[in-house]
């Protein structure tokens, strides 16, 4: 189970922020940037999503609507169950991070590559994750509002609306240019790869500087920390569990359970980080140390279940068939 090598990123920028943060000027320069570098990341968000993957999603509705059942319904249940773990796992700010984690929407990167290892519906992961990440810029603030109230450190419909200027606006913006910038996104991804990457660390930065600058850090413990890893460790096999059985019980497929496995088990980092430092302020490391920690679990675990899912003898078998004529020709495509 390797290790993501951006999550050593994201460590060395945490390290980066525990040693020199920023400070006076230098924060609030560094929290401009952060703000224009993350409404341009979902600028290009709304640049890649084309229609035709929308309408193709939009046709698929039951898939998406239990991954969005999943994602904002489930998820936050489990988390709300969670506070019976405060005070003996879990000290309140980490509940609150928790909690907060159990908000956010699915992931759209990892869901797609895990799908498509696992021999799973791709098309519908692509949409699932874009759809959760769309209705996410929305949901998760309010969502946050209702069950976190006033103890976020900053819910109010100043922050509502700030997040939909700072992630929904931009969205819109690059769905209404996708005509005339999309071919560019296309022809760069590699490159404008580096700038989600970029924008990412920039806020991971600027949050954990807020956090030493407050002097927050003092609030956690080695054994908080184990805490916290046991229980977002069962927190994630019960949802690997309920989506993989609860789509069987539906009537899915494998193909379209597998992609609702990894759709609907997952949490962004990419949205739940600049949500997190308009919603926590000064709190916000700490809001969002139980999501980087969870995105690394989540990672390394439906790795190796995706590679499990593609050993599957369903999955062997229902390439069998076609293995002769790719033989033949000397070619072929791998389904799925």
């Amino acid at each position: 189970m390797p290790i993501d090598p951006y999550i050593l990123l994201l460590l060395g920028t945490v390290g980066l922020a525990a040693l020199l943060p920023a400070r006076g000027t230098g924060a609030d320069v560094a929290s401009g940037a952060s703000t224009g570098a993350i409404a341009f990341l979902f600028f290009l968000y709304g640049a890649r999503l084309s229609t035709r993957e929308a309408m193709d999603g939009v046709r698929h509705w039951r898939l998406h609507v239990t991954v969005l059942a999943c994602t904002f319904v489930v998820f936050p249940l489990l988390g709300l169950a969670s506070r019976g773990l405060v005070p003996v796992f879990l000290t309140d700010p980490l509940y609150q991070g928790l909690l907060f984690l159990t908000l956010v929407p699915s992931t759209i990167q990892s869901s797609i590559a895990f799908t498509s290892i696992a021999r799973g519906n791709v098309p519908a992961a692509i949409c699932a994750g874009s759809f959760s990440s769309l209705v996410g810029i929305v949901v998760t603030p309010l969502l946050a509002a209702a069950l976190l109230g006033g103890s976020g450190g900053g819910f109010s419909a100043d922050s509502v609306v700030k997040i939909v200027l700072q992630l929904l606006v931009p969205f819109v913006a690059g769905q209404l240019l996708r005509r005339w910038v999309g071919g560019f996104v296309a022809r760069h991804k590699k490159v404008l790869g580096l700038v989600d990457r970029g924008s990412i660390l920039l806020v991971v930065y600027t949050a954990f500087s807020e956090g030493m600058v407050e002097g927050i850090w003092h609030q956690v413990s080695p054994a908080r920390l184990a805490g916290l890893l046991a229980v977002q460790a069962v927190l994630l096999a019960v949802m690997l569990a309920l989506t993989w059985y609860g789509a069987k019980g539906l009537g899915f497929g494998r193909e379209d359970r597998i992609a609702i496995q990894f759709a609907g088990s997952k949490k962004s980092l990419a949205a739940g980080l600049p949500m997190a430092s308009v919603l926590f302020g000064a709190q916000a490391s700490l809001a969002v140390l139980p999501l980087m920690l969870f995105h690394q679990m989540q990672l390394m675990v439906c790795a190796v279940i995706a590679k499990r899912r593609s050993r599957d003898p369903e999955a062997v078998a229902s390439e069998e068939p076609a293995a002769p004529a790719r033989t033949a020709a000397g070619t072929g495509s791998r389904s799925g």
